[in-house]
């Protein structure tokens, strides 16, 4: 696993040389170190710049070096910068990688934004393509069991570890929708048995279902839909920095916005 570098400038590896650690910042989440999954365009990207806004140190998570790159570039105009990760969360080996070089670097991760999805086709559940339906359920959810398998010591090791995980309002399911509603209600039961895991411990985990928002997702689900009757996806990065905040005690929550 290769990241780039971080405040200090410069790059580093999972073995080799670590940046010198960045000034303090000001904001909410001042120091907290911040995962993020699929933080290359909409809300992910929104959620890198506003946790960078507050304080946060970065690991950014996506599949082109070349896209977090740009978002780097962004988030650098808050005065901050970030551990890039790029990588395939269908890839089991590269989560495990991913923990190791956290806890060789920090011992600890404070904040877990379990962000990344793929809408799969919109069919009738008898024509659903095997292949798809691997796609999106080793992408929505067996990644994020990967990164909670990963992280959970992590998570622990935190003075208060909060883990946040994005759903959608057709967890319960809905017609032609059936792959990526399957997916993201078998997070939901992940999370909230997660949750009663970890409740007598200081590791809070809680899902957002942002509501409709202008993402790419959403353009390919509602081709016909005009984008800008649409929340921008800055719109609901409040309610991921109040939950990953320490002083957050919601555990086992869904959140619709």
């Amino acid at each position: 696993m290769t990241t780039a570098g971080n405040e200090g400038g410069g790059a580093e590896t999972a073995t080799g040389n670590v940046a010198a650690p960045s000034p303090r910042r000001a904001g909410r989440l001042a120091g907290r170190v911040a995962l993020i999954t699929g933080a290359t365009r909409g809300i992910g990207r929104a959620l890198a710049e506003r946790f960078a806004a507050e304080g946060a140190e970065l690991i950014l998570v996506g599949r082109t070096q070349g896209a977090l790159e740009e978002v780097d570039d962004a988030v650098r105009a808050h005065g901050a910068g970030a551990s890039l990760v790029p990588a395939d969360l269908k890839d089991a080996t590269v989560i495990d990688r991913m923990g190791a070089a956290v806890f060789a670097r920090w011992g600890r991760l404070d904040i877990l934004v379990g962000n990344a999805g793929v809408l799969g086709t919109l069919t009738p559940v008898a024509h659903i393509d095997p292949a798809v339906w691997d796609e999106v359920l080793a992408t929505n959810l067996t990644a994020n069991f990967r990164l909670l398998r990963s992280f959970d010591p992590l998570l622990r090791a935190s003075d208060a570890g909060r883990a946040i995980f994005v759903t959608s309002g057709v967890s319960a399911g809905r017609a032609y929708w059936g792959t990526y509603a399957v997916s993201k209600g078998g997070l939901e039961t992940l999370v909230r048995t997660y949750a009663q895991e970890v409740a007598k411990t200081r590791v809070r985990v809680n899902l957002v279902n942002p509501g409709a928002t202008r993402t790419r997702m959403r353009a390919a689900a509602f081709p016909g839909e005009d984008p800008q009757t649409l929340k921008a996806p800055e719109a609901v990065t409040e309610t991921f920095v109040t939950l990953a905040c320490p002083d957050e005690e919601r555990n086992g929550e869904t959140i619709t916005l």
